[in-house]
């Protein structure tokens, strides 16, 4: 599959540049006209990604242009992604395999509406069937604390780590969200946090908790000073060269505090998010106030939380399920004697 710093190979493929109506030229002009449309940089970097494995699939069989692709081609195309084996032996998930079938079709549409080809050969093509994902994991609010107290507060870092993970606690952000986080769009006085161009280009305020806010506050007027390196562009959280962090960077160090915990869960930055959204439905809030803070823009993607947040639903059968509790059943006779428990000894 792709790998890091593939597409820097595109000039590599055989008659790159040489057919203005070839494959690798025309990847090249679709990817262009999405940042004209306004798309984040990250919808686009993982867009070209899409594509890379299919044109270069496509020229180590010499197809070069789009029109000799075909149904059959894609079908064939499509199986060798189900057999795909990664170094470690593992397959690609149906996800993937969807996503990457999903960017050629994506493609080819953008071709018929261009005028390039006459009809998208992917447009009849089955995509694998998607199942209902639940988050693998999700904290204990003793676990979340247990995270928490991680971060060493006697030096600059630490005091900054502890108010991200506070920040991702209390508000679900997600962390390319909290990368671009500036200083003007933390609301003190309101206690909320403004994020600016989420995923989608949509921009949304939250509620943030006043103990978030308090370790913001305190790194913000004892540790940023120390760690920024001008000139100031005003980012919230710097990362150890004075700048915003990466994305990247960041779920390795959220991931680094989770592991030292103990807590014997995997996850990053999204496992805050997750844990967020469950905590506050097992609190009692509606779904559609959950659907507000995590910026979804369907209902049925928040959904999903609901069958995590089982807290009620348990209370609710063991009251009215006749099996749900340990106890003897009883006979008629001796329905008016209170029940046998169970012990090991009459089980």
């Amino acid at each position: 599959m792709p790998r890091k710093g593939a597409r820097k190979r595109w000039s590599l493929l055989p008659g790159t540049g040489a057919d203005p109506r070839g494959l690798v030229v025309l990847v090249r002009a679709y990817i262009e006209a999405q940042r004209v449309r306004g798309l984040s940089e990250m919808s686009v970097e993982k867009r070209q990604w899409l594509l890379w494995r299919f044109v270069e699939w496509c020229h180590e069989r010499g197809i070069t242009r789009p029109e000799e692709v075909t149904k059959p081609i894609l079908e064939r195309y499509q199986r060798m992604l189900y057999h795909y084996r990664r170094e470690d032996g593992s397959p690609l998930s149906f996800r993937t395999q969807y996503q990457l079938l999903g960017g050629v079709r994506y493609f080819f549409r953008w071709l018929v509406r261009q005028g390039y080809v006459l009809a998208n050969p992917a447009s009849d093509l089955d995509l694998p069937k998607l199942g209902v994902r639940l988050p693998r994991n999700i904290l204990t609010v003793e676990e979340v604390e247990k995270v928490l107290a991680e971060p060493d507060l006697a030096t600059p870092y630490g005091l900054r780590d502890r108010a991200i993970l506070e920040t991702l606690y209390s508000t679900g952000i997600r962390r390319s969200e909290l990368c671009h986080l500036a200083l003007y769009d933390v609301g003190f006085t309101r206690g909320t946090l403004m994020i600016r161009e989420g995923k989608g280009r949509k921009d949304r305020v939250v509620p943030i908790g006043e103990r978030a806010l308090a370790w913001i506050d305190r790194y913000v007027l004892t540790v940023r000073s120390q760690l920024v390196v001008p000139p100031d562009e005003g980012a919230l959280f710097l990362a150890y060269h004075g700048r915003p962090f990466n994305p990247d960077y960041l779920g390795h160090e959220v991931r680094r505090y989770v592991e030292a915990s103990g807590i014997q869960k995997q996850g990053a930055c999204h496992l805050f998010r997750h844990t967020m959204a469950t905590l506050m439905l097992e609190g009692g809030a509606d779904i559609r106030y959950v659907q507000e803070m995590l910026g979804h823009s369907k209902l049925e993607t928040t959904q999903i939380y609901t069958q995590v947040a089982i807290d009620k639903l348990k209370q609710i059968h063991s009251a009215t399920h006749p099996g749900a509790k340990l106890e003897a059943p009883r006979d008629r006779a001796d329905s008016d004697r209170a029940p046998t428990p169970l012990t090991a000894d009459n089980l």
